[in-house]
């Protein structure tokens, strides 16, 4: 089959191969023949080695397919369900998962490196990005990788899900509690800054305020229910001119230590600070003691939605099917995976919002 590889961490493209099997089928796993995948700027941030995956590896880890094969012991799922992809998946066994807190459970960074697939010209075996792999025509992976969805989900959206807008709308929903008629900032205007602006209106948020360099972005948030959008050398007076000298809610999509701390001066005193930019590991935020002390501004990181992924995904599912989410225009590129380059082009450039690598019908 066809699979796009990194061979090495800090490569700025990628290997656009047929050589390539999906590997590790057996009791526990499921093989899914994959029809969507969106690019998250996880995946460059992947590529670059700011978050940890050890090369090679098929990158992708929003992504949504049809199952082919279910493997011994697998309860719950049958060859031609629609599943999308779930990077963090729960093990049911630990106690994050026993607490109903399974989107911190850390039994899947366990399997960071383990090979998905392998390369027939040499036999070199490559992992699937987070235990996923989504840039590949077919994965396999355990079956708690994968959460079911309705037939009539179209792929395009339900690989939207796998990640950015279950991150985005969780963040605001689960996370934040944002209250009807606060006032939100969003720090960034890429899939899961847009997903943010939509779970802060879904709340009832009366003013929805996104923070981007990028002019095209900052129009396009306005469609997603954002009331206005300004560049980030505004954002000091815009919020100094709000009641009480702030944002309620300020959510930083970015990842970087300078954007949460331009995220923490934003807010009110008392205000929110939620973070659900996937930074590195040696960028360090600084504030003082005195301020956290006195300001009483909350800092919460949110991750994966700040809630169990199933729940998350299902609601946004319902959401959708309400009317009251927009995941059809989140999608404003399409590629074929032999122009997966040019899709990662599109992302650093900022240009695109969210890039559907098609694999299928």
């Amino acid at each position: 089959m066809r699979a796009a590889v990194l061979h090495k961490t800090g490569q700025d493209t990628l290997d656009v191969r047929d050589d390539v099997t999906a590997v590790g089928f057996g009791p526990g796993a499921v093989r899914v023949r994959m029809r969507a995948a969106s690019l998250c700027h996880s995946d460059l941030s992947a590529m670059s080695g700011v978050l940890p995956q050890p090369a090679p590896f098929v990158p992708g880890h929003e992504g949504a397919g049809e199952v082919v094969e279910v493997g011994e012991g697998v309860a719950g799922l049958a060859p031609g369900d629609r599943v999308v992809l779930c990077w963090m998946a729960p093990c049911g066994r630990c106690a994050h998962c026993e607490r109903g807190r399974g989107h911190l459970c850390v039994a899947s960074l366990r399997r960071l490196g383990a090979p998905g697939f392998r390369l027939a010209a040499d036999g070199t075996e490559a992992s699937g990005f987070y235990g996923t792999g989504a840039f590949a025509e077919e994965v396999v992976v355990a079956a708690d990788a994968v959460i079911k969805v309705p037939a009539d989900l179209p792929y395009e959206a339900a690989a939207l899900i796998g990640c950015g807008v279950t991150t985005g709308i969780g963040a605001a929903v689960n996370t934040a509690r944002v209250e009807p008629g606060s006032s939100v900032a969003v720090i960034g205007a890429g899939g899961v800054g847009v997903a943010a602006v939509q779970g802060a209106r879904v709340c009832g948020a009366a003013r929805i305020t996104v923070v981007d360099p990028v002019v095209s972005r900052r129009e396009r948030a306005l469609a997603f229910g954002a009331t206005e959008a300004i560049a980030p050398e505004e954002l000091k007076a815009v919020a100094k001119g709000l009641p009480g000298g702030g944002f309620d809610y300020v959510f930083e999509a970015v990842g970087r230590s300078a954007t949460v701390r331009a995220g923490y001066d934003a807010a009110r005193r008392g205000g929110a600070v939620v973070v659900i930019g996937a930074g590195a590991q040696d960028d360090l935020a600084q504030f003082t003691m005195g301020e956290l002390f006195f300001n009483e501004k909350r800092l919460l990181p949110s991750l994966y939605g700040g809630a169990p992924v199933a729940r998350t995904i299902g609601l946004v599912v319902d959401l959708w099917r309400a009317g009251r989410i927009d995941l059809a225009g989140m999608v404003t590129h399409r590629v074929a995976l032999a122009d997966v380059n040019e899709a990662l082009a599109q992302m650093r450039s900022g240009e695109a919002l969210r890039t559907v690598v098609t694999l299928g019908d």
